[in-house]
Protein backbone atom coordinates (compact mmCIF):
# COMPACT_ATOMS: atom_id res chain seq x y z
CA UNK A 1 0.00 0.00 0.00
CA UNK A 2 1.52 3.72 -1.21
CA UNK A 3 0.85 6.39 1.86
CA UNK A 4 0.82 8.91 -1.43
CA UNK A 5 -2.48 7.09 -2.79
CA UNK A 6 -3.88 6.14 0.54
CA UNK A 7 -3.46 9.99 1.52
CA UNK A 8 -5.31 11.11 -1.80
CA UNK A 9 -8.27 9.25 -1.46
CA UNK A 10 -8.45 10.01 2.29
CA UNK A 11 -8.48 13.66 1.17
CA UNK A 12 -11.23 13.00 -1.51
CA UNK A 13 -13.63 11.29 0.49
CA UNK A 14 -12.93 14.07 3.40
CA UNK A 15 -13.34 16.94 1.05
CA UNK A 16 -16.93 15.17 -0.35
CA UNK A 17 -17.99 14.66 3.53
CA UNK A 18 -17.22 18.31 3.84
CA UNK A 19 -19.34 19.74 0.68
CA UNK A 20 -22.74 16.73 1.53
CA UNK A 21 -24.29 17.71 4.64
CA UNK A 22 -26.38 14.60 4.61
CA UNK A 23 -22.84 13.03 6.12
CA UNK A 24 -22.75 15.76 8.73
CA UNK A 25 -26.34 15.35 10.07
CA UNK A 26 -25.88 11.23 10.02
CA UNK A 27 -23.11 11.57 12.19
CA UNK A 28 -23.75 14.21 14.27
CA UNK A 29 -27.44 15.51 14.15
CA UNK A 30 -28.69 11.97 13.94
CA UNK A 31 -26.99 10.53 16.93
CA UNK A 32 -28.30 13.85 19.27
CA UNK A 33 -31.92 13.08 18.18
CA UNK A 34 -31.85 8.94 18.55
CA UNK A 35 -29.88 9.56 22.26
CA UNK A 36 -32.73 11.93 23.45
CA UNK A 37 -35.25 10.03 22.46
CA UNK A 38 -33.75 6.66 23.74
CA UNK A 39 -33.17 8.79 27.08
CA UNK A 40 -36.71 9.84 27.87
CA UNK A 41 -38.63 7.40 25.91
CA UNK A 42 -37.22 3.99 26.69
CA UNK A 43 -37.33 3.31 30.91
CA UNK A 44 -37.88 -0.11 32.75
CA UNK A 45 -38.89 2.07 35.89
CA UNK A 46 -42.59 2.48 36.71
CA UNK A 47 -43.63 5.68 37.80
CA UNK A 48 -47.38 6.49 38.86
CA UNK A 49 -48.78 3.12 38.30
CA UNK A 50 -52.70 3.71 39.07
CA UNK A 51 -53.98 1.68 41.94
CA UNK A 52 -56.76 1.35 44.06
CA UNK A 53 -57.01 0.72 47.96
CA UNK A 54 -60.10 -0.61 49.51
CA UNK A 55 -60.12 0.67 53.43
CA UNK A 56 -63.16 -2.46 54.71
CA UNK A 57 -62.73 -0.55 58.47
CA UNK A 58 -61.04 2.83 58.73
CA UNK A 59 -58.61 3.56 61.40
CA UNK A 60 -55.50 5.46 62.49
CA UNK A 61 -52.87 2.12 61.21
CA UNK A 62 -55.16 1.89 57.87
CA UNK A 63 -54.92 5.67 57.38
CA UNK A 64 -51.14 6.02 57.76
CA UNK A 65 -50.62 2.34 55.61
CA UNK A 66 -53.07 4.59 52.60
CA UNK A 67 -50.68 7.73 53.97
CA UNK A 68 -47.60 5.51 52.67
CA UNK A 69 -48.67 4.59 49.46
CA UNK A 70 -50.10 7.73 48.55
CA UNK A 71 -46.64 9.33 49.18
CA UNK A 72 -44.34 6.69 47.19
CA UNK A 73 -43.52 8.23 43.37
CA UNK A 74 -44.49 4.72 42.42
CA UNK A 75 -48.26 4.75 42.63
CA UNK A 76 -51.07 6.92 41.89
CA UNK A 77 -53.71 6.25 44.71
CA UNK A 78 -57.33 5.80 45.30
CA UNK A 79 -59.25 5.31 48.22
CA UNK A 80 -62.33 3.52 48.62
CA UNK A 81 -64.34 1.44 51.09
CA UNK A 82 -65.45 -1.35 49.08
CA UNK A 83 -63.80 -3.18 46.57
CA UNK A 84 -66.55 -3.40 44.06
CA UNK A 85 -65.66 0.47 43.25
CA UNK A 86 -63.10 -0.48 42.07
CA UNK A 87 -63.56 -3.67 39.84
CA UNK A 88 -64.98 -2.02 36.91
CA UNK A 89 -62.10 0.08 36.54
CA UNK A 90 -59.35 -2.91 36.95
CA UNK A 91 -61.18 -4.52 33.97
CA UNK A 92 -61.20 -1.30 31.88
CA UNK A 93 -57.33 -0.76 32.70
CA UNK A 94 -57.44 2.48 34.39
CA UNK A 95 -56.25 1.64 37.60
CA UNK A 96 -53.66 -1.71 37.27
CA UNK A 97 -54.25 -3.26 41.16
CA UNK A 98 -56.21 -3.01 44.18
CA UNK A 99 -54.65 -3.23 47.90
CA UNK A 100 -57.30 -4.46 50.26
CA UNK A 101 -57.18 -3.59 54.12
CA UNK A 102 -59.30 -6.43 55.34
CA UNK A 103 -61.87 -5.36 57.87
CA UNK A 104 -60.21 -7.70 60.58
CA UNK A 105 -56.76 -5.34 59.66
CA UNK A 106 -56.39 -3.82 63.40
CA UNK A 107 -57.35 -6.93 65.23
CA UNK A 108 -54.62 -8.60 63.10
CA UNK A 109 -51.84 -6.03 64.02
CA UNK A 110 -52.47 -6.29 67.59
CA UNK A 111 -51.91 -9.96 67.36
CA UNK A 112 -48.57 -9.64 65.34
CA UNK A 113 -50.23 -11.40 62.37
CA UNK A 114 -51.13 -8.09 59.54
CA UNK A 115 -52.01 -8.98 56.47
CA UNK A 116 -53.12 -6.92 52.97
CA UNK A 117 -54.22 -8.12 49.96
CA UNK A 118 -53.26 -7.56 46.59
CA UNK A 119 -55.36 -8.13 43.42
CA UNK A 120 -52.93 -7.11 40.17
CA UNK A 121 -54.22 -6.77 36.47
CA UNK A 122 -52.27 -9.93 35.02
CA UNK A 123 -53.05 -8.51 31.38
CA UNK A 124 -49.61 -6.97 31.56
CA UNK A 125 -47.17 -9.03 33.46
CA UNK A 126 -44.30 -6.41 33.63
CA UNK A 127 -46.49 -3.92 35.73
CA UNK A 128 -48.24 -6.64 37.79
CA UNK A 129 -44.56 -7.53 38.92
CA UNK A 130 -43.89 -3.90 39.53
CA UNK A 131 -46.87 -3.64 41.79
CA UNK A 132 -46.12 -6.82 43.57
CA UNK A 133 -42.35 -5.18 44.43
CA UNK A 134 -42.86 -1.71 45.20
CA UNK A 135 -46.29 -2.53 47.12
CA UNK A 136 -44.22 -5.08 48.85
CA UNK A 137 -41.83 -2.71 49.40
CA UNK A 138 -44.04 -0.08 50.89
CA UNK A 139 -45.50 -2.55 53.13
CA UNK A 140 -42.87 -3.75 54.64
CA UNK A 141 -41.65 0.01 55.03
CA UNK A 142 -44.60 0.67 57.09
CA UNK A 143 -44.43 -2.43 59.13
CA UNK A 144 -41.01 -1.28 60.38
CA UNK A 145 -42.23 2.20 61.09
CA UNK A 146 -44.66 1.17 63.24
CA UNK A 147 -42.78 -1.08 66.34
CA UNK A 148 -44.47 -3.82 66.75
CA UNK A 149 -43.94 -7.44 67.41
CA UNK A 150 -44.30 -9.19 64.42
CA UNK A 151 -44.79 -13.30 64.57
CA UNK A 152 -42.14 -14.89 62.48
CA UNK A 153 -40.48 -11.30 62.80
CA UNK A 154 -37.06 -10.22 64.66
CA UNK A 155 -34.49 -10.59 61.66
CA UNK A 156 -34.19 -7.57 60.08
CA UNK A 157 -33.16 -7.71 56.49
CA UNK A 158 -30.74 -4.66 54.60
CA UNK A 159 -30.25 -4.90 50.96
CA UNK A 160 -27.47 -2.83 49.39
CA UNK A 161 -27.41 -2.34 45.22
CA UNK A 162 -23.82 -2.51 44.21
CA UNK A 163 -22.95 -0.06 40.68
CA UNK A 164 -26.45 1.33 40.84
CA UNK A 165 -27.84 1.93 43.82
CA UNK A 166 -31.02 3.82 42.95
CA UNK A 167 -31.38 1.16 40.94
CA UNK A 168 -32.33 3.53 37.86
CA UNK A 169 -33.06 2.04 34.19
CA UNK A 170 -31.47 4.79 32.81
CA UNK A 171 -27.55 3.55 34.41
CA UNK A 172 -27.56 0.70 31.80
CA UNK A 173 -30.22 1.83 29.40
CA UNK A 174 -28.47 4.84 28.28
CA UNK A 175 -24.53 3.41 28.07
CA UNK A 176 -26.12 0.48 26.04
CA UNK A 177 -28.07 3.09 23.44
CA UNK A 178 -25.07 4.56 22.65
CA UNK A 179 -23.70 0.99 21.19
CA UNK A 180 -26.86 0.82 19.47
CA UNK A 181 -26.58 4.45 17.37
CA UNK A 182 -22.53 4.15 16.95
CA UNK A 183 -24.12 0.66 14.67
CA UNK A 184 -26.63 2.80 13.06
CA UNK A 185 -24.39 5.84 12.72
CA UNK A 186 -20.98 3.70 11.31
CA UNK A 187 -23.40 1.73 9.72
CA UNK A 188 -25.39 4.13 7.40
CA UNK A 189 -22.42 6.10 7.15
CA UNK A 190 -20.62 3.83 4.79
CA UNK A 191 -23.69 2.02 3.26
CA UNK A 192 -25.55 5.21 1.70
CA UNK A 193 -22.53 7.28 1.01
CA UNK A 194 -20.59 5.05 -1.08
CA UNK A 195 -23.79 3.76 -2.48
CA UNK A 196 -24.71 7.09 -3.55
CA UNK A 197 -20.98 6.84 -6.04
CA UNK A 198 -22.30 3.70 -7.53
CA UNK A 199 -25.66 5.93 -8.58
CA UNK A 200 -23.83 8.87 -9.67
CA UNK A 201 -20.77 6.94 -11.87
CA UNK A 202 -18.09 8.36 -9.66
CA UNK A 203 -17.02 4.99 -8.34
CA UNK A 204 -16.24 4.11 -12.05
CA UNK A 205 -13.59 6.96 -11.84
CA UNK A 206 -12.12 5.76 -8.68
CA UNK A 207 -11.78 2.04 -10.48
CA UNK A 208 -9.94 3.73 -13.23
CA UNK A 209 -7.07 4.66 -11.13
CA UNK A 210 -3.88 2.24 -9.95
CA UNK A 211 -5.53 2.38 -6.09
CA UNK A 212 -5.15 -1.14 -4.99
CA UNK A 213 -8.39 -2.76 -2.92
CA UNK A 214 -6.85 -2.19 0.22
CA UNK A 215 -6.38 1.62 -0.40
CA UNK A 216 -9.45 1.65 -1.52
CA UNK A 217 -10.93 0.24 1.20
CA UNK A 218 -9.57 1.68 3.71
CA UNK A 219 -9.15 5.23 2.12
CA UNK A 220 -13.55 4.87 2.30
CA UNK A 221 -13.14 4.08 5.62
CA UNK A 222 -10.83 5.93 7.69
CA UNK A 223 -12.97 9.44 7.08
CA UNK A 224 -15.81 7.93 8.26
CA UNK A 225 -13.97 6.50 11.12
CA UNK A 226 -13.45 10.02 12.12
CA UNK A 227 -16.95 11.20 12.01
CA UNK A 228 -17.92 7.78 14.01
CA UNK A 229 -15.57 8.73 16.78
CA UNK A 230 -17.01 12.52 16.74
CA UNK A 231 -20.76 10.88 17.14
CA UNK A 232 -19.31 8.25 20.16
CA UNK A 233 -17.93 11.77 21.94
CA UNK A 234 -21.11 13.32 21.48
CA UNK A 235 -23.32 10.10 22.87
CA UNK A 236 -20.55 9.78 25.77
CA UNK A 237 -20.72 13.99 26.58
CA UNK A 238 -24.46 13.96 26.73
CA UNK A 239 -24.46 10.87 28.97
CA UNK A 240 -22.49 11.87 31.22
CA UNK A 241 -23.60 15.55 31.28
CA UNK A 242 -26.99 15.77 30.82
CA UNK A 243 -28.57 12.59 32.00
CA UNK A 244 -25.72 12.33 34.62
CA UNK A 245 -25.02 8.94 34.20
CA UNK A 246 -22.16 7.84 36.29
CA UNK A 247 -19.00 6.65 34.75
CA UNK A 248 -16.72 4.48 36.37
CA UNK A 249 -13.80 3.50 33.90
CA UNK A 250 -10.89 4.92 32.11
CA UNK A 251 -12.11 7.54 29.03
CA UNK A 252 -8.52 5.67 27.34
CA UNK A 253 -10.16 2.47 27.52
CA UNK A 254 -13.60 3.96 25.89
CA UNK A 255 -11.78 5.25 23.15
CA UNK A 256 -10.10 2.03 22.49
CA UNK A 257 -13.65 0.39 22.53
CA UNK A 258 -15.37 2.82 20.70
CA UNK A 259 -12.53 2.32 17.78
CA UNK A 260 -12.58 -1.38 17.91
CA UNK A 261 -16.22 -1.52 17.25
CA UNK A 262 -16.51 1.08 14.52
CA UNK A 263 -14.28 -1.17 12.57
CA UNK A 264 -17.31 -4.17 12.15
CA UNK A 265 -19.65 -1.00 12.10
CA UNK A 266 -18.29 0.96 9.21
CA UNK A 267 -17.04 -2.43 7.31
CA UNK A 268 -20.54 -4.32 7.64
CA UNK A 269 -21.80 -0.58 5.64
CA UNK A 270 -19.17 -1.05 2.89
CA UNK A 271 -20.06 -4.35 2.48
CA UNK A 272 -23.86 -3.56 2.12
CA UNK A 273 -23.06 -0.70 -0.17
CA UNK A 274 -20.68 -2.70 -2.45
CA UNK A 275 -23.62 -5.84 -2.70
CA UNK A 276 -26.48 -2.94 -2.90
CA UNK A 277 -24.86 -0.47 -5.14
CA UNK A 278 -28.38 1.59 -4.67
CA UNK A 279 -28.90 4.35 -1.72
CA UNK A 280 -32.70 3.56 -0.98
CA UNK A 281 -31.87 -0.64 -0.91
CA UNK A 282 -28.17 0.24 0.97
CA UNK A 283 -30.78 2.25 3.42
CA UNK A 284 -33.22 -0.63 3.93
CA UNK A 285 -30.21 -2.92 4.48
CA UNK A 286 -28.75 -0.97 7.07
CA UNK A 287 -31.48 -0.81 9.22
CA UNK A 288 -32.47 -4.87 8.96
CA UNK A 289 -28.93 -6.16 9.00
CA UNK A 290 -27.13 -3.39 11.37
CA UNK A 291 -29.66 -1.77 13.28
CA UNK A 292 -32.82 -4.29 14.17
CA UNK A 293 -30.52 -6.86 15.26
CA UNK A 294 -28.48 -4.83 17.39
CA UNK A 295 -31.69 -3.52 19.07
CA UNK A 296 -33.38 -6.59 19.94
CA UNK A 297 -30.69 -9.42 20.28
CA UNK A 298 -27.48 -7.69 21.98
CA UNK A 299 -28.77 -7.52 25.36
CA UNK A 300 -30.03 -3.64 25.40
CA UNK A 301 -33.42 -4.42 26.56
CA UNK A 302 -33.91 -8.02 26.46
CA UNK A 303 -31.51 -10.41 28.24
CA UNK A 304 -29.90 -12.57 26.14
CA UNK A 305 -29.67 -15.71 28.87
CA UNK A 306 -33.36 -15.66 28.45
CA UNK A 307 -33.79 -16.11 24.73
CA UNK A 308 -34.16 -19.66 23.24
CA UNK A 309 -30.83 -21.22 22.99
CA UNK A 310 -30.43 -21.66 19.08
CA UNK A 311 -30.77 -17.70 19.03
CA UNK A 312 -28.28 -16.95 22.03
CA UNK A 313 -25.44 -18.68 19.30
CA UNK A 314 -26.68 -16.45 17.17
CA UNK A 315 -25.91 -13.47 18.83
CA UNK A 316 -22.49 -14.41 19.00
CA UNK A 317 -22.48 -12.81 15.52
CA UNK A 318 -23.72 -9.35 16.08
CA UNK A 319 -20.87 -7.20 17.29
CA UNK A 320 -23.14 -4.58 19.29
CA UNK A 321 -23.66 -7.63 21.99
CA UNK A 322 -20.01 -7.45 23.13
CA UNK A 323 -20.01 -3.19 22.57
CA UNK A 324 -23.70 -2.81 25.26
CA UNK A 325 -21.45 -5.24 27.86
CA UNK A 326 -17.90 -3.01 27.36
CA UNK A 327 -19.67 0.06 27.72
CA UNK A 328 -22.41 -0.90 30.75
CA UNK A 329 -18.94 -2.40 32.48
CA UNK A 330 -17.40 0.96 32.20
CA UNK A 331 -19.90 3.25 32.90
CA UNK A 332 -21.06 1.29 36.20
CA UNK A 333 -18.74 -1.01 37.31
CA UNK A 334 -14.96 0.34 36.21
CA UNK A 335 -12.19 -1.17 34.66
CA UNK A 336 -12.84 -4.87 34.66
CA UNK A 337 -10.77 -6.34 32.40
CA UNK A 338 -12.01 -9.94 32.78
CA UNK A 339 -15.34 -8.96 31.34
CA UNK A 340 -13.61 -5.86 28.69
CA UNK A 341 -10.92 -7.89 27.21
CA UNK A 342 -12.92 -10.91 25.71
CA UNK A 343 -15.48 -9.05 24.57
CA UNK A 344 -13.19 -6.82 23.08
CA UNK A 345 -11.03 -9.47 21.30
CA UNK A 346 -14.59 -10.96 19.84
CA UNK A 347 -15.51 -7.35 18.21
CA UNK A 348 -11.71 -7.28 16.51
CA UNK A 349 -12.44 -10.66 15.42
CA UNK A 350 -15.92 -10.12 13.80
CA UNK A 351 -14.41 -7.11 12.28
CA UNK A 352 -11.90 -8.99 10.45
CA UNK A 353 -13.93 -11.45 9.42
CA UNK A 354 -16.33 -8.53 7.50
CA UNK A 355 -13.46 -7.05 6.34
CA UNK A 356 -11.82 -10.53 4.80
CA UNK A 357 -15.25 -11.10 3.37
CA UNK A 358 -15.45 -7.24 1.66
CA UNK A 359 -11.79 -8.04 0.55
CA UNK A 360 -12.67 -10.96 -1.02
CA UNK A 361 -15.67 -9.88 -3.26
CA UNK A 362 -14.08 -6.50 -4.23
CA UNK A 363 -12.99 -6.26 -7.73
CA UNK A 364 -12.16 -3.34 -9.71
CA UNK A 365 -14.40 -4.20 -12.79
CA UNK A 366 -17.66 -2.25 -12.93
CA UNK A 367 -19.86 -5.77 -13.93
Amino acid sequence: MRASRFRALFLKESLQIIRDPSSILIAVVLPLILLFLMGYAISLDARKIPIGIVVETPSPHARTLVDAFAMSPSFDVLVGYHRNAFEKQIKEGSIRAIFVIPESFGRDLAQGRPTVQILADGTEPNIAGFVQKYGSGVWQSWLGRQNLRIQGGGIEIETRYWFNAPLLSSYFLLPGSIAIILTLIGTMLTALVVAREWERGTMEAIMSTPISIIELLLGKLMPYFVLGMMSAAICVIIAIGWFEIPFRGSFWLLFVTCALYLFPALSLGLLISTLAKNQFVASQAALIIGFLPAMLLSGFIFQISSMPIWLQYFTLAIPARYLVAVLQTLFLSGDIYAVILPNLAAITAVGMVIFGVIYKITRKRLD
